[in-house]
């Protein structure tokens, strides 16, 4: 296999990185706005003929003609598939959902109460969502890994119904993708995919029930299709291509921060893999590593491009300027391959995921080190979080007032009330105190 060309080559000490460094940051790797208004159309068309409308989009884009009544799989082909697994792949499930199960019982929130000086009784209460949708990707690749991420923590939050979208195409699901599904206790599952799916979910039709939230990773049809939604329901995040952010020291072995590059580059054409490191020579061995570890990769063409149209590669004078920008690119995940991981996160605000040192790879965190591996992307990390328990559940304020509590507190309210020109707000509360006399 001939070297690829290049990933962009930056060098902080150079003149023009700081502007190079920016468009860099700037740089679009996909264009929602391309595939809305086919989106809009199939969701219209969902919303007009329900299950009829799934029936003729999954003949089209999944070359399979499904009736109503079988849109739903049914319990024993879920079973029927489980046992169809090999027995490593399904133990292996077991010890990641254990992990996955373990980490987000550690963010199940807690109601609290307290009573202020003015007597008045205050709170916060968290309630699960009643129903959730999560979608699955098919296709070219399963993720049974995506399954136990998005299901189980809904569990853990309570949520008492989980119904899954995942495509079947030409009437194919991984059945390692339906075993994770029953141990998460997804409660049905629906072989629809794409854009239909997430109408399906968002409305209801006559077969499927319509849920409250939308969750889980798709393509930008799917991505698309969450977005216009949005509103009627939850979502969780408008998900894009993956990225890793890799600070390494020259105390690596270029081979393992190949490997951590390409293990994002192989997602998706338009994945993004960064290397921010201090070494010239070792700089030249990292590139020469993910050149021999393409060659073998049976993701290798997804890869390659990935790496060349979207990699890049920052020299850096010192690893004390990578915090910086590693926040400036807010990416999904960090890997901190250094001596003193725990002195770099201390300084670094915008990221999905940070793993720290040599031994912890990001794929650690794809499978069974336990936190959720749907991220923020697109430098959306500055602003938002993985996803968890959290997002399964809701919180509501609670207010209790005694008569003398609300004599402490409501003129002050009366007055905001009238300086709003809000007669009948002040008239709620000042009818309350003349009632006291």
């Amino acid at each position: 296999m001939p070297p690829s060309p290049g990933p962009l080559r930056l060098d902080s000490r150079a003149p023009g990185f700081a502007d190079a460094f920016r468009q860099l940051v700037a740089r679009p790797r996909s264009d929602a706005a391309a595939v809305d208004a086919a989106v809009a159309d199939i969701i219209a068309d969902v919303r007009l003929r329900g299950d009829a409308a799934l029936i003729d989009s999954t003949r089209r884009f999944d070359r399979v003609n499904f009736r109503a009544d079988e849109l739903r799989l049914a319990t024993a082909e879920i079973d029927g598939a489980a046992a169809r697994c090999d027995g490593a792949a399904l133990a292996a499930l077991d010890l990641a959902a254990a992990r996955i199960e373990a980490y987000h019982r550690h963010q199940i929130p807690q109601d609290w109460r307290y009573r202020d000086e003015a007597g008045i009784e205050l709170g916060q209460r968290w309630r699960p969502l009643d129903a959730v949708g999560i979608y699955v990707p098919g296709g070219l690749a399963a993720y049974p890994s995506s399954v136990l991420m998005n299901a189980v923590p809904a569990r853990v939050a309570g949520v008492t119904r989980v119904a899954m979208a995942v495509p079947a195409p030409d009437g194919r699901i991984a059945p390692l993708v339906l075993a994770a599904a029953r141990l998460a206790g997804v409660s049905e599952i629906y072989r629809i995919g794409g854009a239909q799916a997430i109408a399906a979910l968002a409305w209801g039709t006559a077969t499927i029930a319509a849920v409250d939230k939308i969750v889980g990773p798709g393509n930008a049809y799917v991505a698309a299709a969450k977005r216009q939604v949005f509103g009627r329901v939850g979502i969780d995040a408008i998900a894009g291509p993956s990225e890793i952010l890799v600070v390494a020291d020259g105390a690596n072995d270029p081979a393992w921060i190949a490997a951590d590059l390409l293990s994002q580059a192989e997602h998706d054409e338009t994945a993004q893999s960064i290397l921010i490191a201090d070494e010239d020579d070792f700089i030249v061995a990292v590139l020469a590593a993910v050149e021999h570890h393409l060659a073998g990769l049976a993701r290798r063409a997804v890869a390659a491009a990935s790496w060349r149209d979207h990699g890049a590669v920052i020299r850096v004078g010192d690893l004390a300027e990578a915090p910086a920008l590693v926040d400036a690119l807010a990416p999904e995940h960090v890997e901190l391959a250094v001596a003193d991981p725990e002195a770099l996160a201390q300084r670094i605000n915008h990221a999905g995921a940070i793993f720290l040192g040599r031994h912890a790879p990001e794929a650690l965190g794809d499978y069974v080190a336990g936190p959720n591996h749907v991220l923020p992307t697109e430098r959306t990390a500055r602003f938002s979080s993985g996803l968890g328990v959290l997002d399964f559940m809701k919180r509501t304020s609670l207010i209790g007032c005694a008569a003398d509590g609300l004599a402490r507190v409501a003129p002050a309210a009366i007055a905001l009330a009238e300086a709003e020109g809000l007669g009948a707000h002040a008239l709620s509360l000042a009818i309350r105190l003349d009632r006291q006399g």
